[in-house]
């Protein structure tokens, strides 16, 4: 890190950005701590330049762990290559004897799952953010998926690895898990992924496809939506009767008033709709990301009824054509 600017240090002592690191934290000291997870701390730090960063901090412990070696050199390797604008910069990184850390952009609203569960944020955050936020998810995994060669699925989306900056701007985080698709392998694997958010094949097939990124979006979608997470929703999906008396306008996040703009109205009954598609049990009934974002971009209908009387059965109802348009059956 020289003269104010970010290096990528990789398998050598770093001493000139591990000490910048450290000055510009007063050694990791816990008063520049945003976050704590599992795996590591997140810390607020800005370098000699000015520049705000987010620093990535794995616990001892981890650092020590093979498993969590390979994460962090999964991770370089996806965020060196790919460039979108919903997708988290990776500055830079250091693969220290002290310790192993991630310099990434600073975000500064924090994790979606937070400003989700914050009173104040969460109000704030009203239905235009929260509309953006999901195409902005939407858009970064149909690059992952459609514009990466070979396709990347990430395995791991959920509200904690969507990040916001001072916008509300979303932006797709932690790609320790990352896989790119082998067309000419089945793609077995092990189950990763945040409990809540897995879709529901991988327990019995553990083949990982694109579609598992696509039935986590649709979780987050619910999530956004509801301003929490959307688990009893998705047991009524099992259930289809339990929905014949459920109303969107229910599910939706009471601290927000319902939306006096039709386009508002329209936007949120059209994101149920695809994330409901997106929940679809069968993978291959479900849209692609490349579907979602084009119908973001051309599906949207004026509605029918009133959207006090949009009950979710009508919702679950819809079914997406192949060329990626959804009836409006009548909603």
């Amino acid at each position: 890190m020289k003269n104010g600017d970010l290096c990528s240090i990789w398998n050598y002592d770093g001493k000139i950005a591990y000490e910048d690191i450290v000055a510009a934290t007063e050694d990791f000291d816990f008063r520049y701590c945003i976050g704590v997870g599992g795996y590591g701390s997140v810390y607020r730090a800005q370098l000699p330049c000015g520049k705000v960063v987010a620093l990535k901090k794995l616990h001892r412990l981890e650092a020590e762990n093979p498993t969590f070696d390979k994460s962090f050199r999964n991770e370089i390797k996806f965020l060196t290559e790919i460039r979108h604008r919903s997708i988290v910069k990776l500055h830079g990184f250091c693969l220290h004897r002290r310790s192993i850390f991630f310099i990434y952009e600073y975000m500064e609203k924090g994790s979606l799952f937070c400003n989700l569960r914050d009173e104040v944020e969460a109000v704030e955050m009203d239905w235009k953010k929260r509309v953006e936020i999901i195409k902005g998810i939407a858009h970064a995994l149909s690059y992952l998926h459609y514009d990466c060669s070979p396709p990347i699925v990430h395995r791991d989306i959920s509200s904690n690895n969507v990040l916001l900056n001072s916008s509300f701007e979303a932006f797709v985080a932690d790609f320790g898990t990352a896989k790119m698709l082998d067309l000419e392998s089945s793609n077995q694997t092990i189950i990763v992924g945040t409990c809540g958010y897995v879709a529901p094949e991988l327990t019995y097939t553990l083949v990982v496809t694109e579609k598992c990124d696509v039935y986590s979006f649709g979780v987050v979608a619910l999530e956004t939506l509801m301003g929490k997470h959307p688990e009893e929703v998705l047991s009524w999906l099992s259930s289809p009767i339990s929905l014949v008396n459920r109303r969107l306008v229910d599910m939706l996040d009471n601290r927000l008033p319902l939306p006096r703009s039709q386009l508002v109205a329209q936007n949120l009954v059209h994101i149920a709709t695809l994330a409901f598609a997106c929940l679809n049990p069968q993978p291959k009934s479900r849209p692609t990301m490349k579907e979602v974002c084009e119908e973001f971009l051309f599906g949207q209908t004026s509605l029918g009824v009133p959207l006090r009387m949009i009950s979710l059965l009508q919702l679950v109802n819809c079914e997406m054509h192949i060329r990626g348009k959804i009836e409006t059956c009548n909603v």
